[in-house]
């Protein structure tokens, strides 16, 4: 019996219904957005564009680390720390491609001069509130969302499936700031929800995930923190997610293990 079952089968767990967890989600995007939109009002500040420590901590680090705040009051109420932050549903060892090949990506995109010409303290806040949403979003996705729709009766390939697509939607959010250019965003998280996913399956837990997907944010953001500076590099982002977008589901037959496909 798995963790979860166990979990449940011992009253060591509250229950969550699909609906409530929907409805917590929307309750945590509104805590992101509207205090991030009242603490930037009069403030020229763009979406994770951040250009000086007073824009960054009212539009990122504030808002996200009171939303980390919530998330975890909410698990440790549903008394699911353990099944949110383990994971004993593994997938083939090949996967391990995944989270090395984003490493290496956020490697390529990290603007080193932009931020170097920001100072270390801009830099370093830069870089926990980024962990901040890293861990944050992982926890109520991959963690909550994943949780729910097991303790649910889902199976896998529809846990996979709806964690991955409101991952996406949630995102759908930045239409207040952004318009419509927030539709690419959501076809892009859509594909990076599943494979933090698969990284969280692969790794055994939340935190591989959380910080992988601290560090991606981290080195997206940091191509924009200089005004009036274009960059490129985020195109490798992009076309990291494409490829691997490809070879997972060219071996999409090979991601479950063997025992659970036959």
């Amino acid at each position: 019996m798995n963790t979860l079952r166990t979990a449940q089968a011992t009253g060591t767990g509250r229950r969550l219904s699909v609906l409530g967890f929907v409805v917590l989600v929307v309750v945590y995007l509104a805590l992101i957005q509207g205090l991030g939109f009242l603490l930037t009002r009069g403030l020229d500040a763009k979406y994770a564009a951040p250009t000086s420590i007073d824009e960054l901590w009212r539009s990122m680090t504030l808002p996200v680390g009171l939303s980390v705040v919530v998330v975890v009051a909410v698990i440790s109420f549903l008394r699911w720390w353990r099944p949110v932050w383990t994971d004993d549903r593994p997938v083939r060892s090949w996967l391990v491609a995944v989270p090395v090949v984003m490493v290496v990506s956020i490697l390529l995109v990290t603007n080193y001069g932009g931020l170097a010409s920001k100072g270390a303290a801009f830099t370093l806040l830069l870089l926990l509130s980024c962990l901040l949403v890293g861990f944050g979003e992982e926890l109520m996705f991959r963690g909550l969302g994943v949780t729910v729709f097991r303790t649910n009766g889902f199976s896998e390939g529809k846990v996979a499936l709806w964690v991955t697509v409101i991952f996406g939607v949630a995102h759908a959010s930045n239409l207040i700031t952004e318009g419509v250019g927030a539709f690419a965003q959501v076809l892009a998280t859509i594909v990076a929800g599943y494979f933090f996913y698969l990284i969280r399956r692969r790794t055994g837990g939340i935190l591989v995930p959380a910080l992988v997907h601290g560090a991606w944010d981290f080195s997206l953001v940091s191509n924009f923190v200089v005004p009036g500076e274009t960059r490129l590099l985020p195109m490798v982002a992009i076309l990291t997610m494409l490829v691997l977008a490809v070879v997972v589901l060219v071996g999409r037959r090979k991601i479950e293990p063997a025992a659970a496909v036959a």
